[in-house]
């Protein structure tokens, strides 16, 4: 069975399950996204040479817990490693709930496509994750089930995340991260990651100013020969409609 098929199988699964649990009058809710970035650093890794990109996605969050969304995003990697694959898409499904006084947990599926990008092996990657989160701060665990973006024999790669975001009051908040992505059997491309942002926001309208990241020397473009982790300042703004 392939991951897109196990991941659809289990969207319908949350939903049959969220509709069985949760109140008739329960307060869902769906929300859509847009952003424009200065460059789509993913882990800290450049997915568009350094350059701009265009991104959307949407959210439908039950009020029992479960989340369902979708995101894509414009990119050039794909391209420049002899696929043909312009955009990434995600779907992912979870659950998220208070366990503890404070504490919150959240875990789910997320499936990273990249249509038609005839690599070998394919760039789409099916992960799981789990994640912590108490006051400010945020522990993430990701684990791909699958190669992870075209690696072979990388089935069992992961990706530890540490972050957090402080209230600076007026609209501001501050959020440093750090993260280290492990790939199976191919240490070379393994690294670690870090980032700083400072958030303004307005209303439905968020901005963003970075500074990114990756200590790695394995991540190149091929055109222009870039250094895809480079340090970089990453400007953003996204609306919530």
């Amino acid at each position: 069975m392939s991951p897109a098929l196990t991941l659809s199988r289990l969207v319908l699964g949350l939903l049959l399950a969220s509709a069985a649990l949760a109140p008739v009058q329960a307060a869902d809710s769906l929300s859509f996204n847009a952003s424009v970035v200065s460059d789509y650093r993913y882990r800290g890794i450049s997915q568009t040479r350094l350059k701009p990109a265009v991104q959307g996605g949407l959210d439908y969050a039950l009020d029992s817990g479960f989340y369902v969304g979708a995101w894509g995003s414009t990119i050039k990697w794909v391209k420049d490693v002899g696929g043909d694959a312009p955009a990434e898409f995600d779907f992912y499904a979870g659950y998220k709930t208070e366990i503890a006084s404070g504490l919150t947990l959240d875990a789910g599926l997320l499936q990273y496509a990249y249509p038609r990008n005839q690599l070998n092996p394919s760039a789409n990657t099916l992960e799981g994750y789990g994640a912590l989160s108490w006051g400010p701060a945020t522990l993430k665990v990701s684990r791909s089930f699958s190669n992870l973006l075209g690696f072979s024999d990388s089935k069992g790669s992961m990706y530890y995340d540490l972050s957090a975001s402080f209230d600076l009051g007026g609209g501001y908040s501050l959020a440093p991260h750090i993260g280290r992505q492990t790939v199976k059997r191919n240490g070379a491309a393994s690294y670690t990651d870090a980032s700083i942002t400072l958030i303004k926001t307005l209303d439905a309208l968020t901005l963003s100013l970075g500074v990114v990241d990756a200590k790695t020397g394995a991540y190149f473009s091929p055109v222009g020969n870039k250094d895809l982790g480079k340090r970089g300042v990453v400007l953003g703004a996204k609306y919530v409609f």
